[in-house]
């Protein structure tokens, strides 16, 4: 009976309030504009969003000299998460199943279990230099710890899911994943998609300016 309920209502409940609160966040951001700038441009915005949008995902020269935990556990985390979501055979077959009709190329199993560790230690890294980092900790609050563990219970019960021997397991996977999904749109998570206007935005303004941002 529950596993129906997490299995259907439950997934399908989730998914709509992930999509609506992307959405609605999103729209909230675009609608609240920003000041006409009556200045004479210097530059076009467009290249200097575009130029920033990839440019900011690349290290530059204070960051590597001096934030290096951050440099390499964020490419760890975020990379690796990235392949464990769209690259792992059981999330191609879930998303096949239910969202898309298809399915695509997928990690071996050894792939998974590498891509899984990296992922793993470099969520670890950055939790504990958020907590033993006097700046990081000081701006954490407890939405950035509740998404960091919810994001770690969620790969933890993936990982203990993985040889689909349990269907326990499956569901308690499935379960934390929807969890997530609920508190995704009202959380820092949003960054997921907010990076991309923030950027954007910068890059344009920046560039109207004469400045290579």
């Amino acid at each position: 009976m529950i596993g129906n309920f997490i299995d259907g209502p439950l997934w399908y409940f989730s998914l709509g309030v992930f999509l609506l609160g992307v959405a609605w966040r999103l729209i909230a951001i675009v609608r609240i504009g920003v000041a006409v700038d009556f200045s004479e441009p210097r530059n076009g915005g467009s290249g200097g969003a575009l130029r920033t949008l990839f440019s900011r995902s690349l290290p530059r020269r204070p960051v590597i000299t001096r934030g290096k935990v951050q440099l390499v556990a964020g490419y760890m985390f975020h990379l690796g998460l990235f392949a464990l979501l769209f690259l792992a055979q059981p999330h191609v077959e879930f998303i096949s199943e239910r969202i898309t009709g298809f399915g695509w190329v997928t990690l071996p199993h050894w792939g998974f279990i590498l891509v899984s560790e990296v992922a793993f230690a470099g969520l670890l890294l950055l939790l504990l230099y958020r907590l033993m980092n006097p700046v990081t900790r000081l701006i954490s609050d407890t939405g950035d710890y509740t998404a960091s563990l919810l994001v770690f219970l969620v790969m933890l019960s993936g990982c203990l899911a993985l040889a689909q021997a349990y269907e326990g397991l499956r569901l308690l996977h499935l379960l934390l994943a929807e969890l997530l999904l609920i508190y995704f749109p009202f959380s820092t998570l949003m960054h997921a998609f907010t990076f991309a206007i923030s950027r954007g935005y910068t890059g344009a303004s920046m560039a109207r300016k004469g400045v290579n941002a």
